[in-house]
């Protein structure tokens, strides 16, 4: 190491960084290279606090678990970030060090081209972590009447493109103004639906298990998938922008305080924040099954989705306190069937799937895609 740093001194004094601190500082930036970016005490010489970042549906349950371990440990809370899924992994794969999260919650698992990402710029070993589950709610003031919708209706109220009511195989832009239009068992109220933004991850699993799911069920366009599958995805995946749909941003709390105001409005958003809220919200049953704890554990709630946080394990054991928050969350006093976390609405893993993630979280197993 020492030949290392007297070639690389004498290659920085050729380069002309003659200044003593910048060659210092060019020689602990070319030894974190050497050392795949694991080891670079003086990146993170300046936090004595976890940094969390990403899904706003993970993030109840992600500040319960750090304020009891604040409490009972020595070390300081986690700071947490609601910044939306897409949000948090895209300020998560920036980097290794001081500068960078520790943690991305997610209501999604990462997509490939996020794990890319994070590989390009030398996030290299990541654990992932499924903590359970939970279902993407349509509800409405408790004021109003209590919507049943059926995955196809749900893509016609809100798909930017339709197809033809003659019949036809075409496509024409969405003309629903109420959900009578859309069905003539729905009410003839207005269609306006408060969501999330594209960066969350809870907006990634309702198009895709919602309104895919709805989309599917016109057979010419579930032919397409295999012939045309980017149009396809397009077409299932593509929420109109005529006001129907009222991006509401990450904060789902304003989601339910809005939908308290409108009576006629519906709001996307997780479980977790219905069973939090059953004073204000009401949930839609979705092809004809309400979101139960029961139903969105054994599946037969069908918009439904796991969720994760994942850990860069290059700040283990040099930002303090991440094993110890990850035996914290992964503690069935936390996450099991009579966990704390229950009673904030995380549909819990079997014991099984907890045994299996539980173990991957204590070797510190690393993600491959």
């Amino acid at each position: 190491m020492d030949r290392l740093k007297k070639v690389l001194a004498e290659r920085f004094v050729g380069d002309n960084f003659i200044n003593e601190g910048l060659i210092v500082k060019k020689l602990l930036l070319a030894a974190a290279c050497v050392a795949g970016f694991s080891v670079a005490p003086q990146a993170f010489a300046n936090r004595d606090h976890i940094m969390v970042v990403g899904s706003s549906t993970v993030f109840p349950f992600s500040k319960v678990v750090a304020e009891r371990f604040g409490r009972k440990t020595n070390f300081k809370a986690p700071k947490i970030e609601p910044t939306g899924t897409g949000g948090g992994f895209k300020e998560f794969c920036k980097g290794v060090g001081v500068a960078f999260p520790d943690v991305a919650n997610a209501s999604r698992r990462i997509k490939e081209s996020e794990y890319k990402d994070c590989q390009a710029n030398g996030v290299k070993d990541i654990v992932e972590v499924l903590i359970g589950y939970d279902g993407i709610v349509l509800a409405n003031s408790i004021k109003a009447k209590p919507m049943t919708l059926s995955l196809k209706d749900i893509f016609l109220g809100l798909a930017k493109y339709v197809p033809s009511p003659d019949g036809k195989e075409t496509l024409i832009e969405n003309p629903y103004k109420t959900w009578k239009d859309v069905n003539p068992v729905l009410p003839a109220t207005k269609i306006e639906v408060l969501g999330p933004p594209p960066t969350s991850g809870t907006r990634d699993a309702f198009v895709e298990l919602a309104m895919e799911g709805g989309c599917k069920q016109f057979g010419w366009i579930k032919a397409m998938k295999k012939t045309d599958k980017s149009k396809y995805k397009a077409l299932c995946h593509g929420v109109r922008e005529d006001g129907a749909y009222v991006e509401a941003g990450e904060n789902d709390n304003l989601i339910v305080r809005k939908l308290s105001e409108n009576a006629q409005a519906l709001g996307i958003f997780g479980f977790s924040f219905l069973d939090q809220n059953a004073d204000k919200v009401q949930a839609a049953k979705v092809g004809g099954q309400a979101p139960t704890f029961e139903s969105i554990s054994d599946g037969s709630y069908v918009v439904s989705r796991p969720l994760y946080f994942y850990v860069k394990k290059a700040h283990v054991g040099v930002i303090p306190g991440i094993e110890e928050f990850l035996a914290e969350f992964t503690h069935d006093r936390a996450w099991g069937e009579e966990g704390y976390l229950t009673e904030k609405g995380l549909i819990p893993l079997s014991d099984a799937e907890r045994a299996k993630v539980g173990a991957s979280v204590k070797n510190l197993q690393s993600l491959s895609l």
